[in-house]
């Protein structure tokens, strides 16, 4: 069965959780994590959970794991928290939590930033893979542009595909 024949298997709409990692935004002021649901939304998909949680390893993980107890949610995106400061711990948080890494988001995330911010680009850490409860889990900067390209030009165009893949 090639490509098309499973997008054409994959679900249309998928039910996803929105989490914002940030020790400064609010709700008010999340616009990337904003985004996302719209941009979700827009995509004929659920949010069915939006968060914000400080940029801390307990409290991302604590978020997470009772998302992940929500038996529809398909998708965790996560905007926030993956940057090379020392405070930055989102990656280090999801990994371990990842059955499958897929390594191929962070490389075209980069290679698409590369060719919007260029070399800055290596500062941009990206992260996404399946659980082994198949939800599939999101990690991005959580700049605007980045949040923007990401749900744009790698996310929404193959989430249904993700999903229908990772619960084979």
């Amino acid at each position: 069965m090639g490509i098309d024949e499973h997008k054409k298997k994959s679900p249309v709409f998928v039910e996803c959780a929105v989490i914002t990692v940030s020790d400064t935004r609010t709700v008010e002021t999340d616009e990337s994590g904003g985004y996302i649901v719209d941009a979700l939304k827009k995509g004929g998909h659920k949010v069915v959970g939006y968060l914000l949680v400080k940029d801390d390893k307990m409290q991302i993980k604590g978020a997470v794991d009772e998302l992940m107890k929500n038996r529809d949610i398909d998708a965790i995106i996560i905007n926030g928290g993956t940057g090379v400061s020392t405070r930055d711990v989102t990656i280090e948080t999801i990994a371990p939590m990842l059955d499958k890494k897929l390594e191929g988001f962070g490389e075209l995330f980069r290679n698409l930033s590369y060719q919007e911010i260029g070399p800055a680009a290596i500062l941009s850490r990206a992260l996404a893979g399946i659980t082994t409860n198949g939800i599939a889990i999101f990690c991005l900067p959580g700049s605007p542009n980045a949040v923007r390209l990401a749900l744009e030009k790698i996310i929404l165009p193959e989430l249904g595909h993700l999903i229908f893949e990772a619960r084979r």
